[in-house]
């Protein structure tokens, strides 16, 4: 195996949790619990870690990424998850991802280098976004004058990608893949940006016309927020299909204290809040 074949293969170190703070799994409202279990196990390809009547937890290894809940009552509104972004260990897991979705009819909605990252984006039958992607190394992000990330929408080479996967069956998503990051459609990107900056404590990463991306440690970004069909939203039903919450995992002992005195602060408890359009964010344990 050449060099360059091996290199395919490494797991970049975890950039999105090497931080502060990062994203734990996203919990679904779905109005179709069994279809949605089944399409996030044999299309995602996560493992069902556990499953009764009510909910289901899906992931890699032992690590939970995705939890559904049943009972959505609702349509999904304009607000809510505009996606959840599952970052996978190195650009080969991607390319047999690629591999997977091609042969089993898997519909892509996207597919996008950002300099950054390599993704692919694509909805589940709820219409709940979804991106799988991997990162670069850190060295390798691209900066502008003054040190601020550079990140662009360019066109990612689908061929060039699924020549770099290994052609092996597909076994599912390995282990080490996470939850990179999640993008929201929120009604105000400064309503978002005094939220999520202000009083939780991310840092703004990149700006884009109608959207701001955010981060712990210097990441790209843990959560996006855009307006681009959303703008003046309002706050999100009880019962709502779609994001029901997410998690905010703190690396320490010192990081998870101050993330739990920002939560407090913001006006629920020590261990969750909810931002202006109704997303429940919870602090793991």
């Amino acid at each position: 195996m050449s060099a360059a074949t091996e290199a395919l293969a490494q797991p970049v170190r975890n950039e999105a949790l090497d931080a502060p703070v990062h994203i734990g799994a996203v919990s679904l409202r779905v109005r179709d619990l069994p279809g949605l279990t089944a399409f996030y196990r044999d299309a995602i390809g996560l493992s069902v870690l556990s499953q009764d009547a009510e909910r289901a937890v899906l992931g890699a290894g032992d690590e939970p990424l995705v939890k559904l809940e049943a009972g959505a009552q609702h349509p999904s509104s304009a607000a809510g998850l505009f996606h959840m972004a599952i970052l996978l260990p190195s650009r080969r897991d991607l390319g047999n991802w690629l591999q997977h979705a091609a042969q089993t009819s898997v519909p892509l909605e996207g597919a996008s280098n950002h300099l950054v990252s390599e993704a692919l984006y694509l909805s589940d039958p709820e219409g709940n976004g979804i991106e799988i992607y991997r990162d670069r190394s850190r060295p390798e992000w691209p900066r502008l004058d003054g040190g601020r990330l550079k990140m662009a929408t360019e066109r990612l080479d689908l061929d060039a990608l699924l020549r770099d996967g290994d052609g092996r069956a597909y076994a599912g998503m390995p282990g080490g893949t996470v939850m990179g990051h999640i993008h929201l459609r929120v009604g105000d990107v400064a309503q978002a940006e005094s939220f999520y900056r202000d009083a939780l404590g991310f840092e703004v990463t990149v700006h884009y016309p109608g959207a701001s991306f955010m981060a712990t440690g210097g990441y790209h970004h843990h959560i996006a927020a855009n307006v681009w069909h959303s703008r003046g939203a309002g706050p999100r039903r009880d019962s709502e299909a779609g994001l029901s919450s997410f998690e905010l995992v703190a690396r320490d002992a010192e990081a998870h204290a101050a993330l739990s005195r920002r939560l407090a602060a913001a006006g629920d408890d020590a261990g969750s809040a909810v931002d202006p359009w109704g997303n429940r964010i919870t602090l793991r344990g």
